[in-house]
């Protein structure tokens, strides 16, 4: 019963961490702040980088294509569905308006409210504005939370019937079961022993999660939410929270009191490196997770924006240039899906392999690790 429990508590804190910081999920577009500001001084000619950036960060709007009237470019048409702004302001109350009211460029001020120029939603008379504003990650990762809990529950109710069970499986149950079962035979089981039940609901849930967003994020006008900084965090705490709840004396008592070493190589030396390990390893998770997938968009719209670059150069360098571009880009598209699985993995289970490391060294340990080869070898 307690184990039970416990799965649907480590389900409920992960989707309630990942959902309930709308605002925090623009804080990567920070950073990019100034590169923004001197491309956007640019009136004319073609900016790759600004092109490339607009469609890996967050935005208030999801947009597809734009058909240009060169005679008059405030009368061009945009693809655009425009998301909900959602503002508090003390003595003002709340508003709640679409995103379009700013303009397409978001360069228009509506009701006393205007994005600034690192696109965060301010007001004009400076005072204070708390933004709950729905944005495309934010939407995106609410469809990947839909999809992850109907496929999963549809795919339980047809084993409670016993499909899959008394019979073949079926539908989904043919792609989903497979994969369950490597990440309890070669994730779970291998790095946490006899406690692998215990968290498996956690490390599919992880597995699953950042599958789907990763996929999402490959079709063209979605959301990069995998991507985002602020995204990998979150999860990175969440799977640092469950690694320090899953540690115990032994794990602590080798960080602080290293046996078998002196004591000043112990003080100085091996306690600051262990203390800035139990950090570095959700950081890793973080880094390695954004990094791949931010990387792989970059370089598909980076051969998609040399078409463009030869183009503005020589209309017969961009059209001869064109096929190996294009070629590049499903080339590099190709391994994003496969990345995309990977990256999945690892990030499972490296968090499996960390849980692991923060409970070994108990006395019970070799007992667990005996009923896990036992289960192993009747799997």
């Amino acid at each position: 019963m307690v184990v039970k429990c416990l799965k649907h508590i480590l389900v409920v804190l992960f989707a309630f961490f990942t959902l309930v910081t709308p605002s925090a999920l623009k804080a990567q577009d920070a950073a990019h702040t100034a590169e923004v500001e001197h491309h956007e001084s640019k009136e004319e000619g073609l900016d790759p980088a600004k092109i490339i950036m607009d469609h890996i960060k967050d935005a208030h709007e999801f947009h597809f294509f734009t058909i240009e009237n060169k005679e008059n470019k405030h009368e061009s048409f945009h693809a655009t569905i425009p998301l909900p702004i959602i503002l508090y302001a003390p003595g003002k109350g709340l508003k709640i308006f679409s995103s379009s009211k700013f303009g397409h460029e978001g360069e228009e001020a509506f009701e006393g409210y205007k994005f600034n120029e690192g696109k965060d939603i301010v007001a004009e008379d400076g005072s204070v504005v708390y933004d709950f504003s729905i944005t495309k990650n934010v939407v995106q990762m609410i469809i990947a939370l839909l999809v992850l809990v109907l496929l999963l529950t549809g795919v339980a109710k047809k084993y409670k019937t016993g499909a899959g069970v008394k019979s073949a499986p079926k539908g989904w149950q043919n792609a989903i079961e497979p994969v369950v079962m490597f990440v309890r035979d070669e994730v779970a089981k291998p790095n946490l022993g006899g406690k692998y039940q215990k968290y498996l609901p956690y490390l599919l849930t992880v597995f699953f999660f950042i599958l789907i967003n990763n996929l999402f994020g490959l079709i063209p006008g979605s959301a990069n939410v995998t991507g985002n900084m602020a995204f990998t965090v979150v999860l990175g705490v969440v799977s640092f929270v469950v690694i320090i709840l899953s540690t115990n004396k032994h794990f602590w008592g080798h960080i602080f009191w290293f046996p078998g070493v002196p004591l000043l190589v112990r003080i100085f030396i091996m306690l600051p490196v262990e203390l800035l390990g139990v950090f570095t390893k959700p950081f890793a998770l973080i880094v390695r997770l954004f990094a791949n997938m931010v990387a792989g968009h970059i370089i598909i719209l980076s051969f998609i924006s040399l078409i463009f670059i030869f183009g503005s150069m020589s209309a017969v360098a961009g059209w001869g240039f064109s096929p190996l571009s294009v070629a590049f880009a499903v080339f590099i598209y190709l391994i994003e899906i496969m990345v995309a699985f990977i990256q999945a993995f690892i990030f499972t289970n490296l968090t499996a392999v960390f849980i692991g490391q923060a409970f070994e060294g108990a006395h019970d340990d070799h007992h667990d690790d005996a009923h896990a080869h036992h289960d192993v070898a009747t799997a």
